[in-house]
């Protein structure tokens, strides 16, 4: 049986609650670039996930959402959205035929994350992951070209799924209003702590700038 959206709501934050307390903060160079799936989200919001709260931390429940709003925005294509599903469908094929897929099958927490780290400036990489598999991507077979018609089908298809995605994510929203009392009190527990005592660090660090303990 289809588990309801509610139940789907309830698991994922539930799945979250239990790997809250293995976070922990990351100790290389933040990135420049903003995560879009998580700068200004209202599912976040709505959770109760303030802005200054740790980007991993916002990125392991933003991802877990999108997983629920994703599932169903796909059960609604195949029912109604032929042209579209047509195309994800010739997509997946081209996917499924690349022998490089660095991004399938992370967790959660890793799930549309860079795959690569921002360059150094004067210290170029000999290689990254996005260009291995942009590498790989590009020796498939283009997908078939569409008529202008089409485009024009395939476009107002698509309109309707973003439709139906915001309908589902505005009822999610509310779903997870009942569950930022425990989402906040897991970070009051097991985050906050961590992000205090690495200020104390750094405090204690700047006070005494000499201390050869320090060096």
């Amino acid at each position: 049986m289809e588990r309801s959206l509610e139940t789907q709501v309830d698991q994922a934050v539930e799945a979250w609650l239990r790997w809250v307390p293995r976070w922990e903060p990351s100790t290389h160079r933040g990135r420049v670039a903003p995560c879009r799936r998580c700068l200004g989200s209202p599912v976040l919001s709505a959770a109760g996930i303030g802005a200054n709260v740790p980007h991993g931390v916002q990125h392991g429940l933003s991802t877990r959402i999108k997983t629920i709003v994703d599932h169903a925005v796909a059960e609604y294509t195949a029912r109604n959205l032929p042209m579209l599903q047509g195309e994800l469908d010739q997509q997946a094929a081209r996917n499924r035929a690349r022998a490089y897929r660095p991004t399938e099958d992370l967790e959660p927490e890793y799930e549309g994350m860079p795959l690569d780290p921002d360059p150094v400036p004067g210290a170029p990489f000999l290689f990254t992951i996005a260009g291995m598999a942009d590498e790989d991507a590009r020796e498939l077979p283009p997908l078939p070209p569409l008529s202008d018609e089409a485009k024009a089908a395939l476009r107002r298809e698509v309109a309707l799924a973003d439709d139906y995605a915001n309908v589902v994510g505005r009822e999610i929203c509310g779903l997870l209003l009942r569950h930022r009392l425990r989402v906040q009190a897991a970070i009051s527990e097991y985050v906050e702590p961590q992000i205090e005592a690495m200020l104390a660090e750094l405090t204690e660090a700047l006070d005494s700038p000499f201390d050869p303990d320090t060096l």
